[in-house]
């Protein structure tokens, strides 16, 4: 099992700045990537921003240019930095850890975060 922690999120001025950090725990051995997701009310949860444990990247066409995202291995860590915040960035913003297929492929969700971009 894993145990993700998710912080950061809140409230946000249109065009600011957001950072959210989720830790790892439990059998961080199985994790292959960590990433964040989001899911704004009436839509389907779609992706933020990944990275492996290699350092590999990738993000979705909504946030590419506006985000950096980065994984700390040792304390398995991963943070997202966005900015240039638009309104539509609003959503409860979710952390991901996804398991070596070899381990037996599962992903890892934490609870939550909302983030609240304000025009």
């Amino acid at each position: 099992q894993v145990q993700l922690v998710e912080s950061g999120g809140g409230l946000v001025q249109s065009g600011g700045f957001l950072r959210l950090s989720c830790a790892a725990s439990g059998s961080i051995f199985l994790i292959a990537a960590m990433g964040w997701f989001r899911q704004a009310p009436g839509k389907q949860r779609e992706l933020v921003a990944t990275v492996t444990r290699e350092g590999s990247t990738n993000s979705s066409d909504s946030v590419k240019g506006r985000v950096t995202i980065s994984l700390d291995n040792a304390k398995n860590t991963v943070t997202l930095q966005m900015n240039g915040l638009k309104p539509e960035d609003t959503a409860v913003y979710y952390c991901n850890a996804g398991t070596y297929p070899t381990l037996g492929k599962r992903d890892y969700w934490g609870p939550g975060t909302q983030v609240t971009v304000s025009s």
